[in-house]
């Protein structure tokens, strides 16, 4: 098999299967992926409006609109308006949505060192290296301006 080919292989697999370790590790909490996912990027960048938040999550504003219904009315996230914009609102952790992110965090820590048990620090770094460099290049082929790229960092 091509060198190339196998790579986007390795890297579609590697994505998926650790997604379903992640799952399960997870499902004790009772939150879905894409709920996670929600939880995860407003630790980064709370205050996100809800289309920006649907471009970095690839969904469209409709799907997100759910989401965050359902995780509003669970009590982890609660949109404001925006200070700037009055047709937009923002999305902030409460205090119950910042406890389950540090839970979340150390449950995926924790399948992360066991996943990585069977690498070590210089494969690790060596792995960091070309990951950074082909997410760079694809960032590159993107570009700002086309659909989907959201706010892509490196």
């Amino acid at each position: 098999m091509d060198a190339h080919l196998r790579f986007g292989f390795l890297i579609h697999d590697v994505s998926r299967m650790r997604r379903i370790v992640v799952d399960r590790a997870l499902k004790p909490l009772g939150i879905t992926r894409s709920q996670w996912w929600v939880l995860a990027f407003l630790s980064r960048r709370d205050g996100m409006t809800q289309t920006a938040l649907a471009a970095d999550l690839d969904l469209t504003k409709v799907a997100i609109g759910g989401l965050v219904d359902r995780m509003e009315a669970a009590g982890f996230v609660e949109r404001r308006a925006d200070e700037r914009d009055a047709r937009a609102r923002r999305i902030f952790l409460t205090r119950a949505g910042q406890k389950l992110v540090t839970t979340i965090r150390e449950s995926v820590d924790a399948v992360e060192t066991d996943i990585m048990t069977v690498v070590s620090e210089e494969e690790l770094d060596a792995a960091g290296i070309v990951l950074l460099k082909v997410k760079t290049r694809l960032i590159e082929l993107i570009g700002s301006d086309a659909e989907g790229a959201g706010d892509i960092e490196i």
